[in-house]
């Protein structure tokens, strides 16, 4: 009876073994489709930005450059680095016992998830949005406060308060956990129980709902400042950039809301 069962056993072995090599092939073959994507579509707004930067010398011009070049290339490095740790696991049969023994991939991982998350998040919807929203009410203030000083550093500083969100477990020493679908790392999310996994959690959503309705409330601001500015006055000189600048706002504003709002609620 064992031998009769023998050769449907083993052909159907070789089908799952067949099956779970092709998902394999497939998920990494995705990811890295994805990561090139991503690349390439950021190295290519890279070059725009910086052919734009140095065509328009124009203040009110210079600084929103300087903060999308930023968000660029945060996001170019964010697909980059997790991309290719994306790719190492699907690429390792999600074996996270075999190489991540002493979980520093899993921590690294989890660091680059939040920092890359939350860094292109404030920049987009916090740093750009209030900057076009001072520069269309306030245009003196910002011609001659926003300068391309004061601007590197709001990126420093929004990079440096990522870094910090992002490190608060580590500093804590609390362990980045692997995600039910074995493929990323991120806060612990099943059975939480401690309070302060719960803050993690609770911090990290909270801060992105923030950037989202500040994004909202400069973007309609500016947005309605300038209808009633063209509405007064039949001169449209000097204020067709900033139509440009806040239809980009909206643009990555809607991405934003539809790519972050479901995973923040």
């Amino acid at each position: 009876m064992n031998s009769s069962k023998s050769p449907g056993l083993a052909g159907f072995g070789i089908l799952k073994n067949t099956t779970c090599h092709t998902e394999k092939k497939i998920s990494v073959f995705f990811s890295i489709i994805f990561m090139t994507v991503g690349i390439l579509s950021n190295s290519l707004a890279i070059a725009i930005l910086m052919k734009a930067y140095q065509r328009f010398r124009q203040k009110s011009k210079a600084s929103f450059l300087l903060l999308a070049s930023g968000l660029v290339v945060t996001d170019l490095f964010g697909h980059l680095i997790n991309g290719a740790i994306a790719v190492f696991v699907y690429a390792s049969d999600k074996d996270w016992i075999r190489f991540n023994q002493s979980n520093i991939l899993c921590s690294v991982f989890g660091i680059c998830m939040v920092f890359f998350g939350l860094c292109p998040l404030f920049l987009s919807s916090v740093v750009m949005a209030v900057e076009r929203c001072i520069g269309v009410t306030k245009p003196i203030f910002h011609s001659t406060k926003m300068t391309s000083k004061h601007v590197k550093m709001m990126l420093t500083m929004v990079c440096l308060f990522a870094v910090l969100i992002a490190l608060l477990p580590i500093l804590r020493f609390r362990a980045y956990q692997i995600q039910a679908s074995r493929t990323w790392c991120f806060y612990k999310t099943e059975h939480v129980e401690d309070w302060e996994d719960r803050f993690y959690l609770l911090l990290f959503s909270c801060l992105g709902l923030l950037a989202l309705a500040i994004s909202f409330l400069c973007n309609a601001v500016t947005g309605i400042t300038l209808l009633r500015v063209k509405f007064k006055s039949q001169q449209r000189q000097g204020r067709s950039h900033h139509f440009e600048m806040i239809i980009q706002l909206l643009a990555i504003m809607c991405v934003s809301c539809i790519c972050w709002s479901p995973f923040l609620v």
